[in-house]
């Protein structure tokens, strides 16, 4: 059966040629999601992002257009954006949310910079950072710049710059916590 075949089948609901697809693609599909996942994202996390590639081809097989590619592909790219949507969530869960690092209302005594008001405290832990982790927590969450954006304006690569603002968030948690 041809992709124009299948997609119309898959449109007039005929559960045997979505079971065709998923014989025919799984595999593939398991690999793409399979790549851009690794070292993240669990089986299960996997599993899901295959899943959720057959369900948006059941949902809107409308989407496919014969002219772009062939249904192969279509699914492939299909299953690398779920799955790269997959991994983004899965690192922001890893990330420290600057609400973690806001400081308490008492001081540790033992820590000179730690002295005065909580907004004292976070001015001198942001100092403490120094440039550029500074300057990249200020777009991130001030301006709120998305990595990608940071790294454009800074000439960095966007891992460089997630790093970046994970360890400063990091430093910034420990110096605050009292």
């Amino acid at each position: 059966m041809n992709d124009e075949r299948t997609i119309q089948a898959i449109a007039a609901r005929d559960e045997r040629a979505i079971r065709r697809v998923m014989d025919q693609y799984s595999r593939l599909l398991w690999s793409v999601a399979g790549g851009v996942l690794q070292g993240v994202g669990t089986e299960e996390d996997l599993e899901e992002c295959v899943a959720d590639v057959y369900v948006f081809l059941w949902m809107h097989p409308e989407k496919f257009d014969p002219l772009r590619g062939s249904l192969k592909s279509y699914l492939a790219m299909v299953a690398r954006s779920r799955a790269l949507n997959r991994r983004r969530q899965l690192t922001r869960q890893d990330a420290l949310p600057l609400e973690e690092l806001s400081p308490s209302q008492e001081p540790a005594a033992e820590d000179p910079d730690r002295t005065g008001p909580p907004d004292e405290a976070l001015h001198h832990a942001m100092n403490a950072l120094g440039e550029p982790d500074r300057e990249l927590l200020v777009r991130r969450y001030y301006y709120d710049q998305k990595p990608k954006e940071i790294a454009a304006v800074l000439r960095l690569p966007v891992k460089q710059i997630e790093n970046r603002l994970y360890r400063a968030k990091r430093f910034l948690r420990d110096r605050l916590t009292f």
